[in-house]
């Protein structure tokens, strides 16, 4: 299966992020059932609050309707990375939340952030977790509901 995607409008993404979400459903056993959304779960196995390591990251995609003759295009919904916080009894937290559906970018420390300083986050942020994907830093998983 080949994901087909409707590219976000307000928030710039790469190339290469599209190809690596199209790498995982290709590696993937999809089953006849009918599907509207893909979440995939990037995990470092050694992450933890105590040593570190490199964070979660959760992005969701969903089927855009079309008409029968048309193929199925997918939407990015979000790409969140996740952080552990707090003391004495850390919790993952969403440090990094973009929206495709709102198109703005929230951040733990700084709260939603204004279109330009939202880009240049998840720019920074994307192209690290590229770096990291390809350096085989994951775990994938892949939920379909």
């Amino acid at each position: 299966m080949k994901l087909n995607f409707k590219k976000p409008q307000g928030l710039t993404l790469p190339v290469k992020l599209f190809n690596l979400l199209n790498v995982e459903i290709a590696r993937t056993t999809i089953p006849k059932s009918t599907f509207n959304s893909i979440t995939f779960n990037f995990r470092d196995d050694d992450y933890s609050a105590s040593t570190g390591g490199y964070h979660p990251v959760e992005i969701r995609v969903e089927k855009q309707p079309t008409d029968k003759a048309a193929r199925d295009y997918w939407q990015l919904i979000y790409v969140t990375d996740f952080s552990y916080q707090g003391s004495p009894y850390p919790e993952l937290e969403k440090e990094i939340d973009a929206c495709f559906v709102s198109n703005r970018v929230h951040s733990l420390y700084r709260g939603w952030l204004a279109h330009h300083d939202g880009q240049e986050l998840l720019k920074l942020f994307i192209d690290n977790f590229i770096e990291y994907y390809s350096m085989n830093t994951y775990n994938v998983t892949i939920n379909l509901d």
